[in-house]
């Protein structure tokens, strides 16, 4: 098999990571099992759409803005922001299927109908997607590889952020939020390359979390462990 290429055509990519934990409650496979599949944004997979025919965004959400949230974990920042913005479309990205039947159950508890869920890799959905359809993306506490021989596994890296930017409308919204400080050099360092302006005049711009912010999971287990977590607004040229 070439290092290159996936059996389905598609390019070979190595996935860092895990789709599964502990064991789901029944109340989160049965969300899985009723909820999943309407929720889907269609085809977004080279085995599914070997011809990458991109998704009609507007058949699912008409005419409004899509949003794209990369790697939502439990999900309760994309079901804030679908709740505050109805009139928004969302796509979620999430390969661990135990964050994906959270989201589910906070979607039945919330009644949100502008969310779509695609569980598995961004990348994936990076294939699809038409050019300058994302109005706004968020990457909310990636996984931060740590060790330096793992950085090149990190979202803010080429292969990530050259299709993001392509996806993205010119002038949209890209959030990054880390408590890490060396994910926040790289971020700064990549990101701009990628095709992005950074939007920071002050301190507190990165300091102070945006004003429609909803604290994660994460960010609270950050705050706990004495992390300074920062906010980080770009712009698509």
């Amino acid at each position: 098999m070439s290092d290159e290429n996936h059996p389905s055509g598609a390019p070979w990519r190595n996935f860092y990571g895990r789709f599964k934990g502990k064991g789901l409650r029944d109340s989160q496979q049965r969300y899985l099992d009723e909820d999943l599949a309407r929720f889907s944004p269609g085809a977004v997979s080279w085995e599914e759409n070997p011809n990458r025919d991109n998704p009609d965004l507007t058949q699912i959400f008409g005419d409004r803005d899509v949003w794209l949230e990369i790697g939502f974990g439990g999900g309760e920042h994309m079901v804030h922001q679908a709740s505050q913005n109805p009139d928004v479309g969302f796509i979620g990205c999430e390969p661990y299927i135990n964050g994906v039947a959270m989201l589910l159950g906070k979607i039945r508890e919330a009644g949100c109908d502008n969310i779509r869920i695609h569980p598995g890799d961004a990348r994936d959905m990076f294939d699809v997607l038409p050019e300058a359809s994302i109005s706004k993306a968020f990457l909310l506490y990636p996984d931060p590889w740590p060790k330096k021989r793992h950085h090149r596994r990190r979202f803010v890296t080429p292969e990530h952020l050259e299709p993001l930017h392509r996806v993205l409308k010119p002038g949209a919204i890209f959030r990054v939020a880390t408590d890490i400080p060396d994910y926040v050099r790289q971020t700064l360092e990549e990101v701009p390359k990628a095709g992005f302006e950074w939007l920071a005049e002050r301190p507190a711009d990165w300091r102070q979390p945006w004003d429609d912010w909803i604290s994660t999971r994460y960010e609270q287990k950050a705050l706990r462990e004495d992390r300074t977590p920062h906010y980080l607004t770009f712009r698509r040229k």
